[in-house]
C-alpha cells in the first residue's frame, strides 16, 4: 500500500444537515442555447434500467412506475440488447393489436410483442451532440417523431459502439418549463442528423 497520500480533514456532521432527493437538488437553468449534453441522461455514470424480453407488459409497466421512468432497455436471456420499450408502447395501441391478432389475454402479452426491435432503432453520435445546443436537439427530436433518442460513441479499445446517452422529450420539457408534443415522423434519419448539425 502506498503511504505517500495524506488523509483528508473531517468534521462532525453539522446540526441541521439535510438529505436531499435528486428531484430537490438545484439544477442550472436550461435555455435553447444551452449545450445539448445538459439535458442528456449520461449512461456512462448511470446504469440503464433493463427488462427481459419475455417479461409481461404488466411487469414492465410496474418497473417503470417503480423507477419513475418511461423507457426500458430490453435484453434477451444472454443479456444482449434486443430493443427498447416505452410507456407509450405498453399503454398505447400495440398490446390491443396483439390481443386482436393473436387472441391472447392482456396478461399474456410480452415485452417482445410490443417493443421496438434493435434493428429499427436509430441513434445520434456523441461527437455531434457535444457540438449541438438544446434548440438544435429539440428540432432533431421533432423530426424524429419519438419521445426518446439514443446517443452512441465508439469504444476505442474494443472498436464497438456503445450506448452512452439518452434524451427524453419529457425531461427536456421539464428543464425548459415548456410543452413538447411532437407528431411528425421523419422520412429518413438522415433528416435528423442534418438538423442536428445544421439547423439554427
Amino acid at each position: 500500500m502506498d503511504t505517500n497520500y495524506s488523509p483528508l480533514p473531517s468534521i462532525s456532521l453539522p446540526a441541521g444537515t439535510v438529505l436531499l432527493s435528486l428531484a430537490q437538488r438545484p439544477r442550472r437553468s436550461v435555455t435553447m442555447e444551452s449545450p445539448a449534453v445538459e439535458v442528456m441522461t449520461d449512461l456512462r455514470v448511470l446504469d440503464p434500467v433493463t427488462v427481459d424480453d419475455d417479461a409481461s407488459v404488466e411487469d414492465a409497466h410496474r418497473l417503470m412506475v417503480g423507477r419513475a421512468i418511461r423507457l426500458l432497455f430490453v435484453i434477451d436471456e444472454n443479456s444482449n440488447l434486443v430493443g427498447l420499450v416505452t410507456a407509450k408502447d405498453i399503454l398505447g395501441e400495440r398490446p390491443m393489436q396483439r390481443i386482436h391478432e393473436q387472441g391472447r389475454r392482456h396478461s399474456e402479452i410480452l415485452v417482445r410483442d410490443v417493443m421496438t426491435p434493435r434493428a429499427e432503432l436509430e441513434s445520434l453520435i456523441l461527437r455531434d451532440v457535444e457540438h449541438a445546443n438544446v434548440g438544435q436537439l429539440i428540432a432533431t427530436m421533432k423530426r424524429y417523431g419519438r419521445q426518446h433518442a439514443l446517443v452512441i460513441e465508439k469504444n476505442a479499445d474494443t472498436g464497438h459502439h456503445e450506448i452512452c446517452g439518452l434524451f427524453s422529450t419529457s425531461q427536456i420539457a421539464r428543464r425548459l418549463g415548456i410543452s413538447l408534443n411532437f407528431v411528425r415522423v421523419p422520412s429518413s434519419f438522415s433528416e435528423i442528423q442534418h438538423t442536428l448539425l445544421h439547423e439554427d
